[in-house]
Formats: structure tokens, C-alpha cells, sequence
């Protein structure tokens, strides 16, 4: 298989672990991401868990979360990359068609998303709010927010809200 082809690959799915981290997909990718390094070793899998857990944890918990998740990115298109690289064509094939897998599961659980938001502040009776908000009621899919910034609500009839508002 071509070189740039499994780059580009092992950047899409960094950027696809860390897109997925936080939202409705994370569990469906943690299995795909576990079986693909695993290849049926249990002892693989259970570090590959923890690694995505950490993943997790660590741009759940960033302060500069667009830095973080530039950093979280590299560090799984590295790893994607070492992997395609370890293997003999026949195997490459096969774990290239997983990660190809992976990556359209990904895309079809994406739904709305705010990270890193700033203060909403709502006055004399209106309405704010940091993250994410749907309105008419036929919104599917998930709806992700992570790290978003404070809401203020000031005033009677005032309303504000720091994450996700379904209308």
C-alpha cells in the first residue's frame, strides 16, 4: 500500500479519536481502536484502553484544549502510523480497511460540538448560551461540549445556559 495513503490515514484517525473523545461515538471507537492494536492479545487491548482513557481524561481536563488537541492528534497519527508500518502487506490491508471502518463510524456519529467556549451573559430577558443549542426539535445525532466557558443570567426573564439547550 502507498505511504501517503497510510499517512493519510493514521492523520485521519488521530484527528477521529480525538474528535470522538466526549461524545455518543467514544465507546464504538474505543472497541475499534482496541481490536485494531490488539490484533486477539488480551494484554494489547487492555493497554490500548487505557491509553484512550487517558486521551480522554487529559482533553477533558486541558486548559488549552485546541493545544492539547493538536498534541492528543500527533500522538495517535504516530501510533497509527507505527502500526501500519509493523505489518506485512496481507495484515496492512486488512488493519487499513479497519481503520478506514473506524474512520466512516466516526463520521457518521458526528453531530453538533463546542470546545473551548467563552462567558455568556444574558440581560433583561433574554437568553445566552455557551455550547451548543438546537432548536425545533428535529435535531439527531450527539451533541458534545467540552470545557465551556461560564453563563450569566442577569435580570428577571433572564436565561443562560453553559453546555447543550434541545428546544
Amino acid at each position: 500500500m502507498l505511504v501517503e495513503t497510510l499517512t493519510a490515514l493514521a492523520l485521519a484517525g488521530g484527528t477521529a479519536v480525538v474528535q470522538a473523545a466526549g461524545t455518543d461515538a467514544w465507546n464504538g471507537l474505543r472497541g475499534r481502536v482496541r481490536d485494531l492494536f490488539a490484533r486477539g492479545d488480551a494484554a494489547r487491548a487492555d493497554a490500548e484502553l487505557e491509553r484512550l482513557d487517558h486521551t480522554a481524561e487529559v482533553l477533558n481536563s486541558a486548559n488549552n484544549i485546541e493545544a492539547e488537541r493538536l498534541r492528543q492528534e500527533g500522538v495517535w497519527q504516530g501510533r497509527f502510523e507505527a502500526l501500519l508500518e509493523s505489518l506485512e502487506p496481507p495484515r496492512q490491508e486488512r488493519a487499513a480497511e479497519q481503520l478506514q471502518e473506524m474512520l466512516s463510524f466516526v463520521a457518521a456519529s458526528k453531530g453538533d460540538m463546542a470546545i473551548g467556549t467563552g462567558k455568556a451573559v444574558a440581560r433583561e430577558g433574554g437568553s445566552a448560551v455557551t455550547g451548543v443549542k438546537r432548536t425545533g426539535g428535529g435535531q439527531t445525532g450527539p451533541a458534545t461540549v467540552v470545557n465551556t466557558g461560564d453563563a450569566e443570567a442577569e435580570g428577571p426573564g433572564s436565561g443562560a445556559v453553559s453546555g447543550i439547550v434541545n428546544e
